[in-house]
């Protein structure tokens, strides 16, 4: 993934200067680069979408119900 154009002539051509003398990287570096696991970053990336996959719809509506007790202060004491 690129890093973001600035959208203002004078800090894109700064931009441009900085990529060329290697004062700034031209991309931003892998998982590797990082020295974590591409695996683990791959997991990470869809880790909400497969837990809501896996839940019931009961169980959704409950989790939603929760937290729209908290997010107004009406949870009710169990």
């Amino acid at each position: 993934m690129t890093p973001k154009r600035p959208r203002d002539p004078n800090q894109l051509a700064k931009s441009i200067i900085d990529i060329a003398t290697g004062q700034k990287p031209d991309r931003d570096p892998t998982p590797e680069e990082q020295g974590k696991d591409p695996a683990a970053a791959a997991m990470g990336k869809k880790g909400g979408k497969a837990r809501a996959d896996n839940l019931s719809p009961e169980k959704r509506a409950e989790i939603a119900k929760k937290a729209a007790a908290t997010r107004w202060g009406k949870l009710s004491s169990r």
